[in-house]
Formats: structure tokens, sequence, C-alpha cells
């Protein structure tokens, strides 16, 4: 079993950023920073395979980025102009098999607990 750590998520003002983490126990191939709002369902905001195979959600592209550390075992997502709607708990996950980069969620066996970020206006 894959454990993952997320960390980072805070509350910023419109236009602000934030970095998010996600440490996990062992080298995963493919691994994806997924968000959830109240009323509303998971959407898959940005996903990566290896090092450097990724995508992202329309709403967020060219704002986000996703990115791994040297290990692998880091995710991090970088959050720049973020605005109200971003507003979410922010939950990565992981795959151990071989792909390219997806934004499925039940391509994902593994997943964190979350962090909150909070956009206000």
């Amino acid at each position: 079993t894959v454990h993952l750590v997320e960390s980072g998520g805070e509350s910023v003002q419109a236009g602000g950023t934030l970095k998010l983490s996600c440490v996990a126990s062992e080298y995963t191939r493919r691994m994806g920073w997924f968000r959830q709002s109240p009323g509303k369902g998971r959407e898959g905001v940005a996903g990566i395979s290896g090092v450097a195979d990724c995508g992202y959600a329309d709403s967020v592209k060219g704002r986000f980025t996703i990115s791994r550390d040297s290990s692998g075992n880091t995710l991090y997502l970088q959050m720049n102009n973020l605005k109200p709607e971003d507003t979410a708990i922010y939950t990565c996950a992981a795959d151990l098999s071989f792909g390219a980069w997806t934004l499925r969620d039940s391509d994902y066996p593994y997943w964190g607990q979350g962090t909150q970020v909070t956009v206000s206006s």
C-alpha cells in the first residue's frame, strides 16, 4: 500500500500563489492532483507520468504546474493566479502502473487525505 500525505493548503487572496506538496511512501509511476468543493464532484486537476509527461484540466491550464522532485517520491502543484473558484480540498493520487498521465480518478488506487485551499475575492 502506498501512503500519500499532502501539505501546503492555506487561505489566500485571489491572484495569489500556493505550492502544494504530496509525499509518497514509495515511488509511483503516475501521480495526479484532484480537487473537490462542496456540492461538486471530484475534478482532475493535473496528472504526471514519470517526470515529464504531464497534462492539465482546461480550468487550470496556464496557471498550475505539476512536478516531481528528483527522487520522484514528492509531487508538487504550483498554483498561480488563484481564483475563488479554485477553492476546494486538493488531494493527490498515485498509481504504480505504467501509462500516460491521466485525470481519471478510477485510474488511481492510492489516495491521500487532502489539504484545504481557500481563495477569497
